[in-house]
């Protein structure tokens, strides 16, 4: 992953006069809709580049060793040997960009990753996932024993009554001792973007988390009734460009959250191409959060490469 942000001092003046354009906004993400997707051969290329964004994810109350297990197995071989073949990519070491579990789980996914000898990081959700309505002191201490027990990514919630409120200077103070915990680990800030209220505040919570030092800025925690959507991404991707335009550094971005078909995941790369850029079409600077995504993209290799679709069991998950 790219080195770290280290964020920017607080300045209000960044946000305090920002109104997002609303209608503007929308127009724009009927326009990525609209938009004809790639086929065949180049469809083939552009799916298997989605399959190394993907952080691959399990938050379930019904987590064991085993599911972890498959789920890292799954990362590491995220789409079936002969098909790579048929492609001529089964020499290119295609994996998933990270794996993504609650912290009481990290320990499994760095032993599973381990005895497939995979060397992908283990991204942990921290902070009182996913309502972040845990003290604060409990919220630190979550991240700092998911960092010990080998998470190199963290992806934490914001509390959004802070945005809500507008307590920016708060916000600022809370992530900032997020990174500091964080320690060497990478951290991912997830803005739950459904709870925000208004695009307005999307953008300006998305630049407060970017100059507390957030390595990434996330839209949702997938578990809100709206995640991830056209309208909030582009906010939060000019947030980004602005961002990087003022300091120089260079924030990723991570949708998570109802991304589940090979479409959708082709829409997406299409959004960060044209908002962003190629120099973002990497994993260090762009991820899909997502669980069942990842069993469409490979539905639909297969489809290119056998000329029909896979019954379940020819694709198990893993």
């Amino acid at each position: 992953m790219a080195a770290h942000s280290q964020g920017t001092e607080f300045d209000l003046s960044w946000i305090s006069k920002i109104q997002v354009n609303q209608p503007a906004v929308l127009r724009r993400a009927q326009q990525i809709q609209a938009r004809r997707t790639v086929k065949k051969e180049w469809q083939a290329a552009w799916l298997l580049k989605a399959v190394t964004f993907i952080d691959l994810t399990t938050l379930s109350g019904d987590d064991t060793f085993s599911n972890i297990q498959r789920l890292c197995y799954k990362a590491k071989y995220p789409i079936r040997e002969d098909l790579l073949k048929a492609l001529n990519m089964h020499d290119k070491g295609i994996t998933t960009a990270a794996v993504c579990v609650y912290p009481a789980r990290v320990c499994d996914a760095v032993k599973a990753l381990k005895a497939v000898g995979c060397n992908i990081p283990v991204a942990s959700v921290a902070t009182g996932f996913p309502a972040g309505q845990t003290h604060l002191k409990t919220r630190l201490e979550e991240i700092r024993l998911a960092v010990e027990d080998g998470a190199s990514e963290i992806d934490v919630v914001i509390n959004r009554s802070l945005v809500l409120t507008g307590q920016w200077e708060a916000l600022y103070d809370e992530i900032r001792q997020f990174r500091k915990a964080c320690g060497e680990a990478h951290l991912k800030t997830i803005l739950a973007t459904g709870e925000l209220g208004s695009l307005t505040n999307v953008y300006k919570a998305s630049m407060i988390a970017m100059m507390a030092g957030s390595n990434f800025i996330k839209t949702s925690t997938g578990k809100e009734t709206v995640n991830a959507t056209f309208p909030v991404a582009i906010v939060m991707l000019r947030a980004i460009r602005d961002f990087f335009w003022k300091t120089g550094n260079k924030v990723g971005f991570k949708p998570a959250g109802g991304i589940r078909s090979a479409k959708d995941s082709l829409a997406w790369l299409s959004l960060i191409k044209e908002e962003l850029g190629d120099e973002w079409l990497k994993p260090e600077l762009f991820r899909i959060g997502a669980s069942s995504l990842l069993t469409d993209i490979e539905r639909q290799i297969y489809h290119h490469v056998t000329g029909r679709y896979a019954a379940y069991h020819d694709l198990p998950m893993s």
